[in-house]
Formats: structure tokens, sequence, C-alpha cells
């Protein structure tokens, strides 16, 4: 929606990686450094940690944009919790090779062939392990095993591990993986950015998408995006996406602090979207993304979608009925004004004012008012919401 709004191009803010919105802050300058230093090497492992959006697979997916598939062959496994002998069937498959039965000696032969026909051929390969934090022992030591393959004396295999901080506390303190520590040849913390980067970080990824000052920014609105986001990329994104999305909703070319504070604020209460801690809430409707997608076809889907986004989007009945309530409220709460001035007009100043009276109708003003803003902030979630799901059910079709 804001990006149509705003007149660019794609969406600058999306929370799935993506190596076209790159952005060299000074924690990933050096991690791609040590990265490009690990991969000279050809042999070992390399490994990256980081907290939960710390921009890990960013700077993965930019790294192999870089290399030459003809002289690297590169395969990634995104892990859940598996054993020694389940790692190495999501090795194989994620190098193209179909295996048999369940055999761990077949898997290990089959890449273990591969391994040297790739060598032969003149590639190296390259094994990409996302959230290695969940793998078992087990597993990590199986990685260590296949480290061990060799042409000669040339390494076959080159393992990158990307983790959460608990894996950087497991490898540095558990003796039982004392041998595959020995093998990392380069390591790196990505931290959060600091301050001074987030301005630049949020006008390069709206630069990619052909931004050219519209809207503009507060510089406090910065400031408070670092506090409220700790400088952690993913979190800016989640929250400057909704920023986006309440200026093109109030149709500002300018975005203040005080939007800012409003966007945190329902970010704050929304179950759906939290910042960093969930305050427990009534279970909201659930958007499409968070129901259980049953098994079907691919020529099925279509049909689902269109079932997922009808049961979590308000319908039209509900924003008019919103909408009718809000202009009931305005109404009533014209005639109350109209009618105190009307009455002070037709009074003789010798009359005596009933005080009480008076402080009933102040009373009541107020409360329309408190209502009125209450309806103006549930209608203007509800429709930030409405997008959001529609969105999201729009990337889940493509």
């Amino acid at each position: 929606m804001f990006d149509d709004f705003y007149g660019l191009k794609g969406k600058p803010f999306q929370l799935t990686p993506d190596a076209t919105f790159y952005f060299e802050s000074g924690t990933h300058r050096k991690a791609l450094s040590y990265l490009s230093y690990g991969l000279a090497q050809g042999e070992g492992f390399v490994v990256i940690t980081g907290e939960v959006g710390a921009g890990k697979s960013t700077l993965v997916a930019h790294l192999m944009a870089t290399i030459d598939p003809a002289r690297l062959t590169a395969a990634q496994v995104v892990t859940s919790s598996l054993d020694g002998e389940e790692i190495i069937h999501v090795i194989a498959q994620a190098f193209g090779l179909m295996i048999e039965g369940h055999d761990k000696a077949a898997a290990l032969g089959a890449i273990e062939g591969f391994l040297h026909e790739e060598a032969r051929a003149g590639r190296r390969c390259l094994l990409v392990v996302d959230e290695v934090q969940n793998l078992s022992i087990s597993a990590l030591e199986e990685l260590r095993m296949l480290s061990n393959f060799q042409l000669g004396a040339h390494p076959l295999l080159q393992t990158l591990l990307l983790g959460q901080p608990e894996f950087r506390d497991l490898i540095q303190l558990s003796p039982q993986l004392e041998q595959l520590r020995q093998r990392v040849i380069a390591a790196h913390h990505l931290d959060a950015m600091q301050p001074a980067e987030v301005q630049p970080y949020v006008e390069h990824r709206l630069s990619c998408v052909g931004w050219q000052g519209n809207p503009s920014f507060d510089q406090r609105v910065f400031s408070e995006l670092y506090e409220a986001s700790g400088g952690v990329p993913r979190r800016i994104n989640q929250i400057f996406n909704r920023l986006m999305l309440l200026g093109a909703v109030e149709e500002r070319t300018r975005i203040d602090a005080a939007m800012l504070q409003q966007v945190l604020a329902e970010l704050a209460d929304d179950t759906a979207l939290p910042l960093s801690t969930r305050r427990p809430r009534p279970e909201p409707v659930r958007a499409p993304g968070n129901l259980p997608r049953p098994a079907a076809h691919a020529d099925a889907a279509p049909a689902y979608q269109a079932v997922a986004v009808a049961e979590a989007a308000p319908s039209n009945a509900d924003f008019e009925a919103a909408l009718a309530a809000r202009d009931a409220q305005i109404a009533e709460l014209q005639q109350a004004v109209l009618e105190l001035a009307n009455g002070s007009e037709h009074s003789a100043p010798v009359v005596s004012v009933d005080n009480g009276a008076v402080d009933a109708l102040n009373q009541r003003i107020e409360e329309l008012e408190a209502r009125l803003v209450e309806q103006e902030q549930t209608v203007r979630h509800t429709l930030a919401m409405l997008v959001e799901w529609l969105e999201a059910d729009e990337q889940i079709a493509a």
C-alpha cells in the first residue's frame, strides 16, 4: 500500500532476507572480511553468530551473489532439531542427491562421490548450515567428519555455520566439540548497528526502491528508532514498515517522532507483531500466515488462500459499522455543544447556572471525545493489519 502512495518500486522493509538490500554496517563489513578470508582458505569451518534478525542470512546471500558458480558449488541447509543420521540425509538432498531408503552409509558414499566429481571438474564445494544452534552434538560431529573428505591433500568440503549467540557459547565451552573447535579458521559475532548507522540504513533501503525524498523524516525519528529496535535490522524493518504504512494511511509527506511513538504503542499492544516482549491479551483473529496449512495440490492453493483472507480480514460491513458509530458520536457531541451555546445565548444574566448540570455535560463531552479517539485508533489499527495480512497473502501466493 505505502509503496504505491510514495511512488516506490518495491517493498523496502520486507522481513525476508534479500541480498539486493544488503547494507554494509561496521559489524557486517568485518563479518564479510572474515567470510572472504575463510573462503579463500578453502577448508575447515567459518562461524558467524548473531542475534535473531541481525542480518546473518542477508550477509550470506550477498556473499553468494558474488561467487562464480563455475568455481564453487554451494548448498544451504536450514536446520531444525536433527540428529547425526538425519543431518547426513538433509545434506545429501541439499546437494541434489537422491538417496533411496534411509541408509546412512549410502548417503555418505553418495556425498563423497559427488564431492570428488566436483573437485575433478575444478569446483570447490561449500555447505552453508543456518540455525545451527538447533543441531545436536552428534549432528555437529557428523559435520566435522564430512570435513575429512579429501582428494589427495586437498579438502573437498568447506562449511559455513550460521547461528544464534547460544551456539557461540556451545562451541566455545563444550568439551565434546573440541575437535570441531580446532577446525574453525574464522569466526565473527554480528553485533547490532550503531546509532549513527540507523539513518543511512533506512535511507539505503528506501533508495533501493526509488525513494526521492518523499516522505521526509524528522531527525528524532532515527534516534528514537534506535532506542526502540536496539539497532537490530529486522526490528528496524518491522517498525519502519508500520511507520510508512501509517504515513500512507494519513497521507503524510513528512514522518515525525509522534507518528513513530504511535506505531510503537500499536506494536506493543499487537500480539501478532511484538517487538521484544509480548503482553498477554485475548487471542486475536489469526492472520493467514498463522493458519495451519492443509496438505493440498498446487492447483488448490488459490482457493485455500481466498478462504484464509476471508476468515482473517474484517469485512466491509465491520468497517462501515465502526465508521457509522463514530459519525453518530460526532453528531451527538456537536448537538451537545450547540445546545450549550443556545442555552447561553437565551438565558438572562440574572438566571443562576446549575453548576452540576454543566459539570455533567462537560463530563459527557470528555467521555465522547475519549470514545472518538478510541474508535479512530481501532479503525486505523484494523486497516493497518488488514493491509499487512493481504500483502502477506500475496507473498504466499507468489
